[in-house]
């Protein structure tokens, strides 16, 4: 079992940056993969990034490649995401998950945070 408590989102100006933490308990989390999901209102989970247990691989969704960053340390059992030149359609709740598989589909994910909002004012 593994639970994921996120942190770091809040009000920040276009162009700004802001870092995610993702607090994950149990010790397996250092096995599986660590991905970011994003939902605004209105609108469907979307897959951010993720990264693989051994952080070998990352991947980004198209909007963000480029100016967000996805990272882990398995010592401290933390995921992060580092969002720099913020706009304001990155406005979302934002989800770390973690899942068996290298997925970009929610569907498939394992395990769910609570989220952490992020408002990108213009």
């Amino acid at each position: 079992q593994v639970q994921l408590v996120e942190s770091g989102g809040g009000l920040v100006q276009a162009g700004g940056s802001l870092r995610l933490s993702c607090a994950a308990s149990g010790s397996t989390f250092k096995y599986h993969v660590a991905g970011w999901f994003r939902q605004a209102p209105g609108k469907e989970r979307e897959f951010v990034a993720h990264i693989t247990a051994k952080s070998d691989t990352t991947n980004y969704a198209d909007p963000v490649k480029g100016r967000f960053t996805i990272s882990r340390d398995n010592a401290k059992n933390m995921a992060y995401l580092q969002m720099d030149n913020l706009r304001p359609e990155d406005t979302a709740v934002y989800y770390c998950a973690a899942s068996i598989a290298l997925t970009t589909l929610s569907s498939n994910i394992n395990y769910w945070g609570e989220g952490t909002l992020v408002t990108v004012s213009s």
